[in-house]
């Protein structure tokens, strides 16, 4: 059900960040990293899966709305996911 504006005290712009602002350009992540770096949280911070799956509902898109500035890598096994870094030929 939708809420009035002045039921929050606090209205922001809704706005991402680039991702050299988000990510090292030495690194390479995984999505799940990714995810919480996005949302200011450490990548190695244990979380649940509900919040897990909330943070890559907002990193996927941003992801493949910024896809011309990634690259990828395989990962090491099959069961695990893949990597993505920033592109040097930007």
């Amino acid at each position: 059900m939708p809420r009035s504006k002045a039921a929050f005290d606090d209205l922001r712009p809704f706005e991402f960040r680039e991702p050299p602002e988000v990510l090292e350009a030495d690194q390479m992540y995984t999505v799940y990293e990714i995810a919480r770096l996005l949302q200011g949280v450490d990548p190695d911070e244990d979380l649940d899966a509900e919040t897990e799956a909330i943070l890559l509902d907002w990193a996927v898109p941003w992801m493949l709305d910024h896809a011309e500035q990634f690259c990828f890598a395989e990962p090491d096994r099959d069961d695990e996911p893949g990597f993505y870094g920033l592109r040097d030929d930007r």
